[in-house]
């Protein structure tokens, strides 16, 4: 059994396309990892800034705006700020990936279909 290349197949460049991918791939998410959002609740009572790829970065809450003694609904500001925030991060990191993760057939992003930053490709 002898092989012979597929004339219509060129490897090499198959090769410089994953490269280049890779290579947008990395400057994306450098990208996401520059961009802050910001997510709020109760009208600005708590706001929470995340990067884009979901690191929380700061915390602000509006000073005499909550009963110190009872920190349960500061907490679950805090929580609802940060939810805010990580879902406009996610948003904006499927678009900055989509039309890179376009084309990958299911590889990459999030298996469960919600929106967020594909893993780093290995090539």
């Amino acid at each position: 059994m002898s092989e012979t290349p597929d004339a219509g197949f060129d490897m090499n460049a198959l090769l410089q396309q994953a490269q280049a991918m890779q290579q947008q791939m990395v400057a994306a998410q450098q990208e996401l990892a520059e961009t802050e959002v910001e997510g709020t609740v109760a009208d600005g009572l708590v706001s929470v800034t995340v990067n884009g790829t979901g690191e929380m970065l700061r915390v602000k809450i509006r000073s005499d705006s909550f009963d110190p003694s009872d920190t349960e609904d500061l907490e679950d500001l805090i929580v609802a700020a940060y939810r805010d925030a990580r879902a406009r991060s996610d948003a904006i990191a499927a678009e900055a990936f989509g039309p890179l993760t376009g084309g990958l057939g299911g590889l990459g992003g999030d298996p469960e279909g919600g929106a967020g930053a594909p893993p780093m490709l290995g090539f």
